[in-house]
Parts: C-alpha cells; structure tokens; sequence
C-alpha cells in the first residue's frame, strides 16, 4: 500500500524530507517530555522507560492510515504514509535501543529493521519517482489490488490485538503517558507544522499521524525485553478507547 500510494502521488524527495524531519521532531520531542516528566516523578526504570516508548511512537498504521484515508482522502494519504514509514524505522531503531538497555545487545535486535517491507518499498517508490521509471501493467495491478484490501486488513487487525489487553495499577504512569500522547501531540504537531512550512494535505496527513494513541507494537518490545508489560499494554488500550474523544475535534478543526 505504501508504494502503491507513493508511485501514483508522485510524491518527491524534497517533501518527503520535510515530513521526515518533522517525524523524527516530534518522535524526539515526545520522547524527551516523557523522559524528563518521569523522571521527575521517579518513576522505576522499566516504567520510565515503557512511558517513553508509548509515548514516542504512535498507531500509525492500522489506525492512523485508515483515518487519514477516510478523513482526507487520496492526496494526504502519501502523507500519513511517509509517516508512517518513518516511525516504523525509528521504532525498530531507537524504539529498540531504549527497550534493549541492559537487556540484549542493540545490533542483533536492530537487525529486524532490514526485515520491515516498508523500508524497500519506500525506497523503491521514490527510486521510481525520481527516474520515472515506467511499471509494467501486470504488476502495477497486482499492486493495486494488494493495497486496496490493506485497509479494511488493518482495521480487522487493531481489533484483534486490543483484545490482549492486561491492566496496570500504575494509574500516575498510565495517565501520564496517555495525556502526553493524545493530548499535547496534537499541539506539538501543529506548532511544528508551521516551522516546517508544513501545509494543505501534508499537515492534515502528519498532523493526525502524530495525534494517534500509542503503538500496539510496543507491547511486543514490552514482552521480548521485559518492560511493564502491563503498562504498556493498558497504555495502549486507554489511549486508543479515548482517542475518538481527541481526534473528532482535530479532525473537524484541519477540514476547514
């Protein structure tokens, strides 16, 4: 699906660098809010980190690209879907180096980036942008039949996995990560889409991208290197349970 809507958008290098940048912004910037507000709080290592980590990284994916879509429609989907892309290589970079300190060594469990289809297919798309590189028929509609069943295939996932949800009794952590997430990301995206020079269907796609509730991959990271799973997982939930309350307002507010 990602290469699929970046070919036919014809999205160039220089505004997917812009939406790059202001991914990798307002990841960080989350992160280090999150990192020193728990750190003031004293909160115990495997807590603070499994604060920063659902905090920094959202559900881009089968909850952020079917919004987008539906919200905004094909021009701000390549958007999202750059995003996207991003934040699923910093998840699988420094999402992991955080969830691996003192638990497993960075290079071997980083590896499982190279193994992540967004990675080539982003690759691949703006290779064949950038050269105009014609796609021969038969492939170009499989890959179009293949991405338009990701949606409805994401959509039917999310609800698979919010069913493996366990509750945590750190409600101060809990509240604090979910707050961070739906709450004052919204705000940082907006600032940092006028820095950026961000506008039109590139803000509607990154700004929403980064208001999503935090990332059910995470509970993955929670488990492989012993985080708060529970947290982690109830962290997830919430957030995702109340994010219509957060995301109906925004998206009525950058429609107009």
């Amino acid at each position: 699906m990602i290469f699929d809507l970046l070919v036919r958008n014809e999205l160039n290098l220089v505004d997917a660098a812009v939406v790059i940048g202001f991914t990798f912004s307002i990841v960080t910037l989350m992160g280090l809010f999150a990192f020193v507000i728990g750190s003031l709080l004293k909160l115990e290592r495997p807590v603070l980190i499994s604060i920063v980590i659902t905090t920094m990284f959202a559900n881009t994916g089968n909850y952020g690209l079917p919004l987008v879509s539906f919200a905004f429609g094909e021009k701000a989907l390549p958007f999202a879907g750059i995003y996207f892309a991003t934040t699923t290589m910093m998840f699988y970079t420094i999402g992991v180096l955080l969830a691996s300190l003192g638990h497993m060594n960075f290079r071997e469990a980083s590896l499982g980036l190279f193994r992540i289809p967004t990675l080539y297919a982003v690759l691949l798309a703006l290779a064949i942008n950038t050269w105009n590189v014609a796609i021969p028929q038969s492939i170009d509609r499989a890959v179009e039949l293949a991405a338009g069943g990701t949606i409805p295939l994401m959509l039917v996932l999310l609800g698979v996995q919010m069913t493996k949800v366990e509750f945590s009794s750190n409600l101060r952590a809990l509240q604090l990560s979910v707050s961070l997430r739906l709450l004052i990301a919204p705000l940082v995206a907006l600032l940092l889409t006028g820095l950026y020079g961000i506008q039109d269907h590139a803000r509607q796609g990154s700004v929403v991208q980064a208001s999503m509730p935090s990332m059910v991959s995470a509970t993955v990271l929670a488990e492989e290197f012993h985080l708060d799973s529970k947290l982690i997982a109830a962290i997830v939930f919430i957030s995702t349970l109340l994010s219509p309350l957060t995301l109906t307002p925004l998206l009525v507010y950058l429609g107009k």
